[in-house]
């Protein structure tokens, strides 16, 4: 039992390093209404450059802004092959994600790079998370972070470019009628997507000490868990758009809390990603069954 209260602060953490992703893959697949695979790739770009620019001799910040502007680079190139080249938008992403891997190998040198906590001056770290002063916790950190993305968020939705892009994605024929280039809405909405992707990427090769080519795979499913277990969890109660997004970060930080419960009752790792795959399933259907079968139900009784 003591393995898993001490595993336990260590889950929050990466769970809200996660909860970046979730937010950005929620801008797409509820805002724009598009199932984007681009976020495989683009978490692992923003890993490879944010290392590779602290290796070379950057700050943090200088190395995490230029992985978030890598990763609104891959959504911008996703967002033209999908408007421009007319390609479905989930072929569009697994393109983009397939160039990518070739791009972070070639960022990276190799396959994985590492850096130490010791020699460069990293914003968290799993070190981080005991025994440091306050203000250097990285749950605190990540978690002031995300309220900060969340305001700016909340505050850009609001205004009329914001208010065109959930137009695009609530009815594309009406808000087209309304004189909204849908277009540059839905390759602005993928860019700030999967510029927070990179972002969260960033933060996670500084935790966890390195960045791996594979670090992204699967990273669309984490994310879709969040997005469904916030608002399954949390959707009846945040209404507010701030607080639905501030529900997607719940979401990731449980999911790693429960994946650590299954790790700590013994359940082989090996099956890990089949469980994501499986609790994403089952949630995505809970709408049509209760839709389907409860209401029937309901009619009959």
């Amino acid at each position: 039992m003591m393995s898993l209260v001490n595993a336990l602060p260590g889950a929050v953490a990466q769970g809200l390093i996660w909860g970046i992703m979730a937010i950005g893959v929620y801008l797409t697949f509820r805002i724009l209404d598009i199932a984007d695979l681009t976020v495989d790739g683009s978490l692992g770009t923003g890993g490879a450059v944010c290392i590779m620019l602290m290796l070379s001799g950057q700050n943090v910040w200088v190395s995490m802004a230029g992985a978030t502007a890598a990763g609104m680079v891959a959504g911008l190139a996703t967002g033209i092959l999908h408007t421009f080249m007319g390609i479905p938008a989930i072929l569009a992403g697994i393109l983009t994600q397939l160039g990518l891997y070739s791009i972070n190998l070639k960022t990276m040198g190799k396959a994985n790079q590492a850096i130490n906590v010791d020699k460069y001056d990293l914003l968290v770290s799993l070190r981080f998370i005991r025994k440091v002063p306050f203000y250097k916790n990285t749950i605190l950190i990540v978690a002031i972070a995300i309220i900060i993305l969340i305001a700016i968020l909340y505050w850009f939705f609001g205004t009329e470019l914001g208010c065109s892009l959930r137009a695009t994605g609530c009815n594309d024929k009406m808000a087209r009628a309304q004189g909204i280039n849908t277009d540059l809405s839905r390759v602005l909405g993928l860019m700030i997507s999967n510029g927070l992707v990179a972002l969260s990427g960033a933060m996670l090769c500084q935790y966890q000490g390195f960045a791996d080519i594979n670090m992204g795979r699967g990273a669309i499913v984490i994310g879709l868990a969040a997005v469904i277990i916030g608002e399954a969890i949390f959707g009846k109660i945040f209404r507010n758009f701030g607080l639905k997004l501030l529900g997607v970060a719940l979401g990731s930080i449980i999911y790693y809390l429960v994946l650590q419960v299954v790790i700590w009752m013994g359940i082989d790792t090996d099956l890990l990603k089949l469980l994501s795959a499986a609790v994403v399933a089952v949630f995505l259907a809970i709408p049509t069954w209760k839709s389907r079968y409860f209401s029937n139900m309901g009619k009959r009784g």
